[in-house]
């Protein structure tokens, strides 16, 4: 049950980071047709978190897939007369840490979004046209 359980909070991460993804996008754009909105700065923080935001869809998404390799292989584990122990563990483990690095660079994006936010990224207002 705990990979299914797993399966459901990966799908949840991944709706919120397309979500964090979709707003960086929309204030990327907005940036770039008027400049006079924002901080002359703003535009490669924004790019960069949504790099940072990318890597962390990848990494569920390759985290999903292991998950739903490893209940694959339980299902045959049980259906076949193989020992697939071995292989089950080391996809949970690959799963595990791929979630580890999606949940990193999350965190990397939310600490340089609110580095911004609270002024600590060096930026100067810019121009009005």
């Amino acid at each position: 049950m705990a990979p299914v359980f797993l399966i459901s909070g990966i799908g949840s991460f991944l709706g919120m980071l397309s979500g964090r993804l979709a707003r960086i996008i929309d204030r990327t754009r907005r940036l770039e047709t008027d400049p006079a909105i924002g901080w002359a700065g703003e535009l490669p923080a924004l790019r960069t978190r949504s790099r940072l935001v990318n890597r962390a869809i990848a990494l569920c998404t390759i985290s999903a897939v292991l998950v739903a390799s490893v209940i694959a292989l339980l299902f045959l584990g049980a259906l076949l007369p193989v020992n697939l122990t071995t292989v089950v563990a080391a996809g949970f483990v690959l799963a595990m840490v791929a979630l580890i690095a999606a949940l990193l660079s999350f965190l990397a994006e939310v600490r340089l979004a609110t580095r911004f936010l609270h002024g600590s990224v060096d930026v100067e207002p810019a121009e009005a046209a």
